[in-house]
């Protein structure tokens, strides 16, 4: 991208990297909070996000003039999310046109009278200059009082970005013209209240004023308080902050403000991580633990795997049994039930390192008997356990936006907030143990019927003499389209089946979401007839490609 000269005050249009799989953003480029650190490495830009009222740190050549490229812009994005930033951009300029005439006909006026004062005046000019400079020192005064409602109402007005407010509330001597927006540096209360409001902002329940904050979760309260006073890692975003949203469930939502905003400024717990398997997912996950600060010792069956982590600041531990003694908490991601038992039962297993307040987060995807046993046995040693499959691929571990479902020990989840947060964008806290295992394996079940059903569709496009790319590009402009659809669609155009997703693993999903069915006597036919899909696709020797091989036992 061309070099452009950027100032503050700025609009601009944002795009994320890669730039194919996200939608542009549009920005204005702002002050940052004064006690926020500039990113090392690369020139980059704090602004706001038009739409979600979030703020970011973005690399400058990530950047490119809004006027310039909007009708660019508009033409290639119909989302909806895309379209409310431009309706925010466009309101905002009309509102700053309509404030630039009325103080350029309150100047006016102002001139006027002043140049008739003067000649009435000018045999006492030495008295004028006095008042004047009196007159500029009130104005003055009344700037910084003004500042200082902000600080005290931004509480009650969180919805508004700080840049807002500041503009929207600061009075003005009449006639006075706007100062430049490069003076319009954002209060420090003002903001470290604002950020803790937006967040706030999305709780579902809204207590009254007599009604007592009591299912208010006083962890992750703490925890945005801590992310808007001194952030320990600030790395290129600084958006992603808590939701904590209790639904009608009972389950809770831990949401990124804005998930476009990858890995934003992240407090890490203080706590000693470890981390079994460094697997598609395992690895990625392990990364991003890292990237953000957290301390963390890891632990893999094939050794070589752990050295571009310990290149990267891990510690190596020798034995499951190793890593669990010596850190807080210990999350695993395994393949199956048998490696999840093996695992923590198993030789120098996690079991013999568990001692009363030893924390285990279970991250397989594995059936709900088998996590409830591993429960159990934790729990009767004196340990924590959480289970807490994800949902995702090998991309979106590395992208730190997997979604997590948890259940278990509701404590344990908090004090993983700041974990969870560097490698999910979101996640749900489902209650008790097996929960969160039955859920995951109806996401996948779900999932891997999908994409049989993708396979089928084009291999019966090819034999009726139809153009498969054809029926791609279809599907993209409907109901269907998806990131998942139309990758997966180009790795089999592309012949690509490089795994992000084991063929293998979605057929074991799909194997016990059926058995989950079978015991509660609730019929599977769809998810029955994909998985003999995927057990020929296994036998045509395409278990350790990605599920989108499924592809080729259609063909064979």
């Amino acid at each position: 991208m061309a070099a452009v000269s950027l100032r503050l005050g700025d609009l601009v249009v944002g795009c994320a990297l890669p730039a194919n799989l996200f939608p542009p953003f549009i920005l204005q480029i702002v002050n940052p909070p004064k006690d926020l650190k500039k990113p090392r490495g690369k020139k980059c830009f704090f602004v706001k996000f038009f739409g979600t009222e979030d703020h970011a740190w973005i690399k400058v050549e990530q950047l490119k003039p809004y006027h310039a490229h909007k009708e660019e812009m508009i033409k290639i994005n119909k989302g909806k999310r895309f379209q409310q930033a431009v309706d925010a951009v466009e309101e905002f300029l009309r509102r700053a046109k309509g404030k630039d005439q009325t103080s350029s006909h309150n100047s006016a006026d102002d001139k006027n009278r002043r140049n008739s004062s003067e000649e009435r005046s000018r045999p006492n000019s030495g008295d004028e200059k006095r008042k004047l400079s009196l007159s500029e020192g009130k104005v003055k005064k009344n700037m910084g009082e003004g500042k200082k409602r902000v600080s005290s109402g931004s509480s009650e007005r969180g919805s508004k970005s700080p840049l807002k407010r500041a503009q929207e509330q600061s009075p003005r001597k009449r006639g006075r013209p706007p100062k430049d927006e490069k003076d319009l540096t954002i209060p420090e209360s003002s903001t470290v209240k604002g950020m803790m409001a937006g967040p706030m902002a999305a709780f579902k329940w809204q207590p009254t004023a007599s009604e007592p904050v009591k299912d208010a979760d006083p962890h992750f309260h703490h925890f945005l308080l801590s992310q808007t006073e001194k952030p320990a890692v600030c790395y290129q975003a600084i958006t992603k902050k808590l939701k904590i949203c209790e639904e009608e469930t009972g389950s809770t939502s831990i949401q990124a403000a804005d998930s476009t905003a990858v890995n934003g400024s992240i407090t890490p717990t203080d706590k000693k991580i470890g981390f079994l398997g460094l697997g598609l997912m395992g690895s990625g996950i392990v990364s991003n633990l890292l990237k953000m600060g957290h301390t963390v010792t890891v632990w893999n069956r094939t050794a070589e795997k752990c050295d571009l982590f310990i290149q990267e600041g891990a510690r190596l531990g020798r034995t499951p049994a190793e890593v669990v003694s010596t850190c807080d908490i210990t999350f695993a991601c395994v393949s199956d039930p048998k490696a999840a038992k093996d695992l923590v039962l198993g030789p120098s297993g996690v079991l013999q390192g568990i001692r009363p307040g030893k924390c285990y987060v279970d991250m397989s995807t594995v059936d709900a008997d088998t996590v409830t046993e591993l429960a159990q046995v934790i729990v009767s040693r004196g340990g924590r356990f959480l289970e807490a499959p994800v949902s995702g691929n090998q991309q979106l571990s590395n992208d730190g936006m997997l979604v997590i479902l948890a259940a278990g020990d509701r404590g344990l989840y908090e004090d993983c907030s700041s974990c969870f947060q560097a490698m999910g964008k979101t996640s749900f806290f489902l209650g008790e143990v097996g929960n969160a295992a039955k859920m995951m394996l109806i996401v996948n079940m779900v999932q891997g019927s999908f994409m049989a059903t993708i396979a089928e569709g084009l291999t019966l496009a090819q034999v009726t003499g139809q153009s498969q790319q054809t029926l791609l590009d279809i599907l993209n402009q409907g109901q269907l389209a998806s990131i998942f659809l139309d990758q997966k669609c180009q790795n089999i155009l592309q012949g690509n089946f490089k795994p992000d997703f084991y063929l293998k693993y979605i057929q074991k999903d799909l194997r016990l979401a059926i058995a989950l069915g079978d015991a509660v006597n609730h019929p599977t036919p769809m998810a029955a007839a994909a998985n003999e899909v995927y057990k020929r696709a296994k036998a045509l020797d395409q278990s350790d490609n990605d599920m989108s091989a499924v592809y080729r036992a259609y063909i064979h």
